[in-house]
């Protein structure tokens, strides 16, 4: 489903990344906006990257999950959208967490969806998902 949206991304760092679902036939709706799907799959993408670069980071081996999401969707994303996580830090400290536990963690992060060419930085929708992390030996 990740290729069928054709992702690019835009920005990964240790604190941040960005990752762009342009809008085109495949991926929009009868209204001509984003699907909802795309919308998941531009979230997850966001906060999943950067999660997998922190972990790898670490070199340990640390499992990671969603374990829920939640949407606040402000308005229609109908040109191509730009998701943004800049979740590193708060990534960084639950593994450090997960490590000194060695217990199961959770933390929230943020994804915040945009279309600069169409909008600017005006946000239109925002995802707040559960990150669970859990190291194994």
């Amino acid at each position: 489903m990740i290729l069928f949206v054709r992702p690019q991304v835009i920005r990964l760092n240790e604190t941040e990344c960005a990752i762009k679902i342009p809008l085109r036939r495949r991926t929009q709706n009868h209204l001509k906006c984003l699907y909802i799907g795309g919308l998941a799959i531009g979230a997850d993408l966001a906060a999943g990257l950067i999660a997998m670069q922190m972990i790898s980071l670490s070199k340990l081996n640390i499992h990671l999950l969603f374990k829920d999401m939640q949407a606040d969707f402000l308005k229609r994303v109908d040109g191509d959208a730009l998701f943004t996580c800049t979740e590193g830090k708060n990534i960084e400290t639950l593994i450090q967490k997960v490590i000194d536990s060695g217990e199961r963690q959770n933390q929230s992060i943020k994804v915040q969806v945009t279309s600069p060419d169409k909008y600017g930085d005006e946000i239109l929708a925002n995802f707040t998902m559960t990150l669970t992390l859990k190291r194994k030996d």
